[in-house]
């Protein structure tokens, strides 16, 4: 039999893991972003990394910083050099071999980041995340390089890191591995009288027992006056409750995740027409995908479900903010949403959930991560999509 943690460790073997699929992909990375210089003047690129934002250093480096702020400085040609508040993050850094060289990052007075930007005589120069550049680190730039443009690179690495490669999807399918595992842990423990902390606790435990960096996490319990999600409270369980999650791992750094909801004990029927409410929405997004779709088509093709069930209001920002979003080394990147014109390309990654409240159930959580295919999408998780319950100290 094969156990998901053997799913996982095969998942992440397809990789083609080792140094030269590494430099591969290394070389891959360098000549997206180089063409996307071009195109855009730019002649150098600063990857910012904040403490919550830290994708496009992890782009670069395929390491894992924990400094409270970090760079890697990307030239039209030459060196690539990474810089980090935290001195433990360079052996990581260093022994990765993404970039040439790591060093430490006294943001009151960064001088080798500066100093290597001098040196390069940079005419223009794209920071991603330049809007959450302290205004410290912003001015240092400036007095630093007095004759150069400086414009924001933040849409640049987000429409390179879109597409995902191989080595990258092989990746993401080791955390959807993790993501069902997790959900299994989620609905093996539901019980009456059990409080919501204990079932993440007992979901962390599962994912980080199979190698899970990070989890991003919300709940809710009760019935139909659930409205939303917030992180676990002490609220204990009720038979006739539904438990609603997004529960999202991060493997080798890609972050993936699933949208479910469970009831302990029989489900009622106001919750199964919820459900298949919410599933038809899915189902419509999914078949709306295709390369060259926009995240507007995608948010309307869910949105129209609930139109014409009598539902259009609860598609609202009163009730609800997206219809899904972006996958990869960010949880959240492109959000599925009407109005968004972005273009989904092939390889692209993104969850499909109309989570939102409606009368029927309160607030339902449903819904699966998908790539974009040549002729639809792929499915990424294997966890059926169905009303879960659980009949565990539950009283006939």
């Amino acid at each position: 039999m094969t156990t998901v943690s053997d799913a996982a460790t095969s998942a992440s073997a397809t990789a083609s893991d080792g140094p030269e699929a590494d430099s591969t992909e290394r070389t891959l990375r360098h000549a997206k972003v180089r063409a996307a210089m071009a195109e855009n003047g730019l002649d150098t690129v600063l990857a910012y990394g904040p403490g919550w934002r830290r994708e496009n250093v992890r782009y670069f480096a395929d390491a894992r910083v924990t400094g409270s702020s970090s760079f890697v400085l990307f030239p039209a040609s030459g060196e690539v050099a990474a810089f980090s508040t935290r001195r433990s993050d360079l052996p990581e850094l260093r022994r990765r071999g993404w970039v040439d060289s790591a060093d430490t990052l006294d943001v009151w007075d960064p001088a080798p980041l500066t100093d290597r930007l001098r040196d390069l005589r940079p005419r223009r120069i794209g920071i991603a995340h330049y809007e959450l550049l302290p205004a410290m680190l912003a001015n240092a730039l400036r007095t630093a390089l007095p004759g150069t443009e400086i414009v924001s690179a933040t849409s640049l690495l987000d429409g390179v890191r879109m597409v995902k490669s191989d080595w990258e999807l092989a990746r993401m399918r080791r955390s959807a591995a993790v993501c069902a595992a997790g959900w299994d842990a989620f609905v093996d423990v539901l019980e009456p009288g059990l409080p919501e902390y204990r079932i993440v606790a007992e979901v962390e435990a599962r994912i980080k027992e199979l190698g899970a960096e990070d989890n991003f996490m919300l709940i809710a319990s009760g019935k139909d006056e659930v409205r939303g999600m917030t992180a676990p409270t002490p609220r204990v369980l009720q038979a006739g409750d539904m438990v609603r999650t997004e529960l999202t791992p991060q493997m080798d750094g890609y972050w993936l995740q699933i949208c479910r909801s469970a009831v302990v004990g029989k489900p009622s029927e106001g919750q199964y027409r919820s459900f298949d409410l919410f599933n038809e929405a899915v189902e419509a997004g999914m078949a709306a995908v295709r390369p060259g779709v926009t995240a507007h088509d995608v948010a309307k093709a869910q949105n129209d479900v609930f139109r014409a069930h009598g539902y259009g209001e609860y598609c609202t920002s009163q009730y609800t903010r997206v219809r899904g979003h972006g996958h990869g080394l960010h949880l959240d990147e492109t959000p599925i949403i009407e109005g968004n014109e972005t273009v989904l390309p092939e390889n692209a990654v993104f969850i499909i959930h109309p989570n939102t409240f409606t009368p029927l159930a309160g607030y339902h959580v449903l819904g699966d991560p998908v790539r974009v295919t040549a002729s639809g999408c792929e499915v990424l998780i294997s966890t059926e999509r169905k009303l879960f319950h659980s009949e565990k100290g539950v009283s006939a």
